[in-house]
């Protein structure tokens, strides 16, 4: 080799070394060590660039002579799309937000930080559990950034009205308050419901309940082992029944009218429409809709409180939509996104991003804090026990849980087969992605 070719290569290695060093706070201490990583680094999502707004100028002003941050918002249902695209044509941004259902679609795009350069005991410390849904073996896929947990809103009219005095906290309870809060008509139309579970489509995040339910039954859905991942929707996971299927069972339930329990029904309109209207006891929705609930009905009476747990479970859990920043390899300015990642991971950032949203945080330090804000209590509280999983293709696999679902509540399969059905369909998600 070429005594040139030997410099450039060194220099090139000193300079990615010295990057991964600065990210973990080694080195890049002072501002004018900073500044050798200067320069401007654009960020993609589809968060809500209301929420980042007031972070992202106070990070901008803070580092204005060393880098800065512009970020493009995508609609959540355009992003894939565009970013595909974008990296097609050679183009595209230096960091995403990364949602976590998106992550095995963009793993082999994006730059891990190795374990050496930030400890794997430190992201552990420094984060919540749903985050190390981003760890591999050869470092840190992305860094968490925001979290939307699955909570409980409730009418409290409804409740007041039937003599309950408090919001369930165990699924148990439906059992007995379904009844008391459901009111029907001679031929069996809901007028009043208790809950909106049994249906799919009218059934607002029923992807995410369905999860939740399976998640707290004792089951991930999906395990990764190396680098490699595989479906385990099928498994006992060393109970009686299997997982999926006593969570399965019990969601369906509600949309059968010779139960007492019977509550909801396809005819019905979408489960959030019902509780703004004043018609639903008990709506599961993500913390970010309670502006939203609260806009579309101004005068109703509700509140918000954690989902409901299985009377055996031995841990807590509820479904959370998590998102990451991410380095895609594809960067244009590695070095300048190392520091970017550092900071909006950082706790000043998470603590202004917050303020901005009734989203909870990410990390442990800031969650630690005493809440004395009865909503965000409840969000923090949600954000500590969240879970999510590796989801192989989003979009395809609610179809799957859709027909799933649908296939049970027609008759046209038994609970076992419906299972097992959507287990296979996984499993070939899967292996397309190693094909």
């Amino acid at each position: 080799m070429k005594p040139l070719h030997i410099i450039i290569i060194s220099l090139f290695s000193f300079f990615a070394i010295a990057g991964f060093f600065c990210f973990a706070g080694v080195i890049c201490k002072s501002g004018s060590e900073r500044t050798a990583y200067s320069g401007s680094v654009s960020i993609w999502g589809s968060l809500p660039k209301v929420y980042l707004e007031h972070a992202l100028d106070n990070l901008n002003k803070k580092n204005k002579n060393i880098y800065s941050v512009s970020y493009r918002e995508i609609r959540v249902e355009d992003f894939d799309r565009t970013l595909i695209e974008a990296l097609a044509s050679g183009n595209g941004p230096d960091l995403i937000f990364l949602p976590h259902d998106l992550l095995i679609r963009y793993e082999d795009k994006i730059s891990p930080i190795p374990y050496e350069s930030y400890p794997l005991r430190t992201f552990k410390d420094t984060f919540i559990e749903e985050g190390e849904l981003y760890l591999i073996p050869e470092g840190i896929l992305g860094f968490p950034v925001a979290l939307d947990p699955l909570v409980m809103y409730w009418n409290r009219d409804i409740f007041s009205d039937a003599g309950v005095a408090r919001p369930p906290t165990s699924w148990d309870e439906f059992l007995t308050l379904a009844p008391r809060l459901t009111k029907t008509d001679a031929a069996f139309n809901v007028q009043q419901s208790a809950i909106a579970f049994g249906e799919y489509r009218n059934v607002d995040h029923a992807k995410s309940i369905v999860s939740m339910l399976i998640i707290q039954a004792g089951n991930p859905l999906i395990e990764r082992s190396g680098q490699e991942i595989k479906g385990i929707l099928d498994e006992q996971r060393g109970f009686v029944t299997r997982p999926a299927d006593s969570a399965i069972r019990f969601y369906t339930e509600f949309s059968n009218p010779v139960k007492p329990v019977y509550s909801w029904n396809r005819a019905l309109p979408r489960s959030q429409d019902f509780f703004t209207s004043g018609d639903l006891a008990v709506y599961f929705g993500h913390a970010s809709e309670h502006v939203r609930i609260r806009e579309k009905s101004p005068h109703l009476n509700f509140d918000v409180a954690m989902v409901p747990q299985t009377s055996e479970a031995l841990s807590k859990a509820t479904f959370g939509k998590m998102t990451s920043i991410a380095l895609l390899k594809r960067s244009t300015n590695r070095n300048a996104a190392f520091l970017a990642i550092k900071d909006l991971s950082g706790k000043e950032f998470q603590t202004l991003l917050t303020q901005g949203s009734t989203l909870p945080p990410v990390r442990r330090d800031i969650l630690s804090e005493p809440q004395i804000d009865a909503l965000k209590s409840v969000f923090y509280a949600s954000a500590l026990i969240s879970e999510g999983w590796l989801d192989p293709n989003p979009e395809d696999t609610d179809r799957i849980f859709q027909s799933m679902i649908e296939d049970i509540v027609s008759g046209r399969l038994t609970i076992s087969r419906a299972v097992a059905k959507a287990h296979a369909e996984i499993e070939k998600l899967i292996s397309a992605i190693y094909d």
